[in-house]
């Protein structure tokens, strides 16, 4: 594995980007405290010039403002009410309003307090902040947003502490501000005299708020910004000390599992055996709930077993009949129909549609939550990315009011879009209000695959019309099985919009509006979404739409660059809007040794994708000859493999390049696994894979040799999204080198699903499966 930073290869430094938030003075808030806190006001983005082309596309609503801008926007309003506190022992601290499920947002943050304190990046501590809904829109984390919307408010907050430290050491040192220097949280006098921070913290402090202008540190001067850093919490995950939501200590908080249904959304009838299973060994209670049977016991061991045990005559669910087959009928009925304008004679047109499989929404941390209901009050602890719609609906579900409710948000084990919903922190509420008792519900694995959130089956439908040299139209009609958004914007009343019938689906289309754009100038674009059937349990996977509706046009620019004889790269190269994107573009075909020749049955695949103020590009070289893809791995599915990927990333200033590379690494597997792979299998009303076992994600044998991440020098200053940024880009470029290695452009995703099941699947009567005992032999 290789990565490349060009900032560093080309002599290029952050401080030579283009300009951002410039040299303005800014507004923050020293408050009343004993020690030294500090708040901001404001934060800003920035925008990208446009290329021109022959026939420009007509700008689309992502082009002009985007679900990033949008966030960011509705979290300006309470930027003043996060703070940084400077404590009597010269650390600094900052309650971080956002989840950590594994981006690194700890680790910039720290980075961004750091820079504009000038202090050492192991004397920050970023924690992550309880549910706060004085903060409204300001604690929702999703879309690649949490960098760009935190950016300029953290390091105003930041520079205000700077500034009162200064000011304090003047006033102590006796020697004019300006006179003096700041260097690891030590301000020196012209004379040699020194205070740390730590001297300075209670002096710097106010007895009342008050208002202090400041200048941000201009680029020139980032010595920690924009260099690569390790992960500060990465001692503690690698030895076990990281805390997560099962390792919280609550008294008396014994585990808790539920008995679910066979099939999706199915309700209890009756249970024949409460009793019985209640006095088996460890159990204290069984109880029934709004998702199936809870069990409470001594340990998980012995919760599995109780679950194991039940006997539940269950009611009929949402989904009882579905098949991959009704569901893709269903789809095709929906599709609205494309409506081209008149064109000359002689333009032509490619077209085709293309099917996506359901994908489980599983990260590695199942779905977990400790809570402790009483008759008064609630207390949960769960990694939440919206714990202010969380808060508020438990408040709801459990009869109390908002301020009687506490949510704790732990770090989480991987999220991917999954943690945007708290269904675990809903039943552990409902469990220890039935059982009134504290409890650590956890779900088990297969609970996660067959009855947690997905990602939803969709088809696509692309047609182009090209003449004379020239894409003249491109319109996209994808069709989806609905997306559920009932945590809106991560409070109480669009998380309410959404779950209207009218209101999500209005929902729906403003996201995927707001999330999709063209980056080429193909003339008249159209791109929009019908969603049908909500009898599923879907959610925002990482990219939501971008990666199925992105993958779906760059096959068709593919397409498009064969009818009209060019070259794949050159083609794409011709049409791009933005010149950061054709430079990206052009990284990677310059690193990937583009058109270079290749074996029969290999190829490479280009692709480009746009998203949230950042470009990225990915070259794929894939192997699909017959010793390749026929190779045998026990347990396991094979096929084709991708032997070499080199990815660009410019988004727009990179805070750490260390995370942007290990995100684009994620991605890059992610694309991998969603072009040849993985997906769920519906039959019977339940999805077949139980388990990582049978859902087959990228693994070991499936992950490319070579890998090279280029991070791209500054080009605007300030930060773009890079969390969802890889994803679309490399299965859009693992696919389109698929369909050049076999000859035949695919399209149904993953390629592999329409193979025969390679596994059995578990049965759903228990819906916990016998734990294995076979682990060594299943150990290579």
């Amino acid at each position: 594995m290789e990565t490349q930073n060009l900032q560093q290869q080309s002599g290029v430094l952050p401080q030579q980007a283009a300009p951002g938030i410039g040299r303005r003075r800014f507004l923050g808030y020293v408050l009343a405290a004993s020690t030294l806190t500090v708040a901001a006001q404001l934060g800003e983005g920035a925008a990208a010039p446009r290329a021109e082309a022959a026939v420009p596309g007509v700008p689309e609503p992502a082009d002009l403002y985007d679900l990033n801008d949008m966030l960011t926007d509705a979290a300006l309003p309470t930027s003043n009410l996060i703070t940084i506190t400077l404590n009597p022992d010269g650390t600094a601290s900052f309650a971080l309003p956002r989840a950590e499920v594994g981006q690194g947002v700890t680790t910039s943050t720290a980075m961004l307090i750091a820079e504009e304190l000038d202090l050492p990046l192991d004397k920050v501590q970023v924690t992550l902040a309880d549910a706060r809904p004085e903060l409204l829109f300001n604690q929702f984390t999703g879309a690649s947003n949490t960098t760009i919307s935190s950016y300029v408010p953290i390091r105003v907050a930041a520079a205000t502490a700077r500034q009162r430290l200064l000011e304090a050491a003047a006033t102590e040192l006796g020697v004019a501000l300006s006179a003096l220097s700041v260097l690891q949280g030590v301000i020196t006098a012209p004379d040699g005299r020194s205070l740390s921070y730590a001297e300075l913290a209670v002096a710097a402090g106010s007895l009342t708020d008050l208002q202090v202008s400041v200048t941000l540190k201009a680029a020139s001067a980032f010595t920690v910004v924009g260099t690569p850093q390790n992960r500060v919490d990465a001692l503690d995950a690698v030895t076990g000390r990281k805390q997560y939501a099962m390792d919280v200590q609550v008294p008396d908080a014994m585990p808790a599992m539920i008995c679910r249904p066979p099939t999706i959304n199915g309700t209890v009838v009756s249970v024949q055996n409460q009793a019985a299973v209640q006095a088996m060994p460890g159990i204290t209670d069984v109880a029934v709930v709004s998702t199936g049977v809870a069990v409470r016991g001594r340990t998980f061991g012995q919760c599995i077993d109780a679950v194991q045990a039940l006997q539940v005559t269950w009611g009929p669910g949402s989904e009882d009949s579905a098949t991959d087959a009704s569901v893709l009928a269903e789809l095709r009925a929906a599709e609205n129909p494309l409506v081209t304008p008149p064109l000359p004679l002689l333009t032509e047109a490619v077209d085709a549609r293309f099917t996506f499989h359901f994908a489980s929404n599983s990260p590695l941390e199942t779905n977990c939550a400790v809570a402790d209901v009483r008759s008064g009050s609630a207390e949960i602890w769960t990694s939440a990315k919206s714990p202010i719609d969380a808060q508020e609906q438990l408040a709801v579900q459990l009869g109390l009011p908002v301020n009687a409710v506490t949510v704790h948000v732990t770090e989480g084990g991987g999220s991917f879009g999954r943690k945007l919903f708290f269904d675990a922190a809903l039943e552990a509420a409902e469990v220890s209000q039935a059982m009134a008792k504290p409890v650590r519900l956890m779900w088990h694995r297969t609970d996660d695959f067959r009855q947690g959130r997905v990602h939803p089956m969709s088809i696509s439908r692309v047609r182009a019309t090209y003449a004379l040299g020239q894409v003249l139209t491109m319109d996209q009609r994808h069709t989806s099985v609905a997306t559920e958004f009932g945590h809106g914007l991560g409070e109480i009343i669009t998380a309410s919009v959404a779950k209207l019938p009218v209101g999500g689906l209005a929902f729906s289309e403003t996201i995927f509006s707001l999330t999709q754009q063209t980056p080429y100038n193909f003339g008249v674009t159209t791109q929009l979404l019908t969603e049908v059937d909500n009898g599923f349990h879907t959610g925002s996977m990482r990219g939501i739409y971008s990666p199925n509706v992105r993958c779906a046009q760059e096959l068709i620019v593919d397409q498009l660059a064969a009818a009209m004889g060019q070259d794949p790269y050159r083609f794409r190269q011709g049409f791009l809007k933005d010149p950061r994107a054709v430079a990206v573009l052009d990284a990677v075909a310059q690193a990937g040794d583009w058109g270079r020749t290749m074996a029969p049955g290999t190829a490479q695949g280009i692709a480009i994708h746009p998203e949230y103020h950042g470009f990225v590009a990915v070259l794929a070289e894939i192997d699909c000859t017959r010793a390749t893809v026929d190779r045998s791995v026990p347990d396991a599915v094979t096929g084709p493999r991708v032997t070499k990927v080199v990815c660009a990333v410019d988004v727009g200033l990179a805070v750490n390049p260390t995370g942007l590379e290990a995100q684009m690494m994620g991605g890059i597997m992610d694309g991998i696994a969603l072009a040849l792979t993985s997906s769920l299998h519906l039959a019977g009303g339940y999805f077949q894979e139980g388990s990582w076992d049978d859902y087959f994600y990228t693994r070991q044998w499936n992950t490319p040799p070579e890998l090279d991440i280029i991070v791209m020098p500054p080009t605007t200053g300030t930060p773009g999204g890079a969390g969802e940024l890889a994803v679309a880009g490399a299965m859009a470029a693992v696919a389109c080198a698929y369909g050049r290695a076999t000859g035949s452009m695919p399209t149904t995703f993953p390629v592999n699903h329409g193979a025969p099941l390679a596994f059995t699947p578990l049965p759903t009567v228990p819906p916990i499966p016998q734990s294995p005992t076979d682990g060594l032999s299943r150990a290579y």
